[in-house]
């Protein structure tokens, strides 16, 4: 088994790891519904109303 090197030398990519956290909270609520997560549902997990309310801000 390979790790990295503790040191710094991995880069990260912070629009891929938010991307991750995304799918994984996705994951997350599909897991506890009970049906099919709706389009709200999905809407509400991902933050929707706040990312556009945050772009109206700017």
């Amino acid at each position: 088994m390979r790790v990295a090197p503790v040191g710094g030398t991995a880069v990260q990519d912070h629009v891929a790891l938010a991307e991750i956290e995304l799918c994984g909270d996705l994951i997350i609520a599909a897991s506890a519904a009970q049906d099919r997560l709706s389009l709200e549902s999905i809407d509400e997990v991902l933050k929707v109303a706040e990312a556009r309310a945050a772009a109206a801000g700017d």
